[in-house]
């Protein structure tokens, strides 16, 4: 079967900021998006956990987005305008996807 090079996005960032970051892809031209709720974790600020928090705004999700390489910098640049004035970490990865015209 045929695969297409790719790049796998993933930004991890605080939950309320989600829809910003979401908006700023889709000026951006990012098509498609997959939102996921990021459970805990460990880094630079030590260990953390969304046990016992009833809402949102404590909380982190992951916006994770497959995109053509040829459009990564604009995506790049939508993310960066509203990470970097927030805890939020962003990675890019290269991977292989079936249908390209999906991306």
């Amino acid at each position: 079967m045929q695969t297409h090079a790719a790049k796998r996005v993933e930004i991890i960032i605080e939950a309320p900021m989600e829809r910003r970051l979401t908006e700023a892809l889709h000026k951006a031209g990012v098509t498609g998006y997959t939102v996921l709720p990021v459970l805990g974790g460990t880094g630079r600020s030590g260990t953390w956990s969304r046990e016992g928090q009833v809402g949102r705004a404590g909380g982190m999700v992951a916006v994770i987005c497959l995109i053509r390489p040829d459009r990564l910098d604009g995506l790049l640049d939508a993310a960066f305008a509203v990470v970097e004035r927030h805890i939020g970490v962003v990675s890019v990865t290269d991977c292989q996807v079936l249908r390209a015209e999906r991306f």
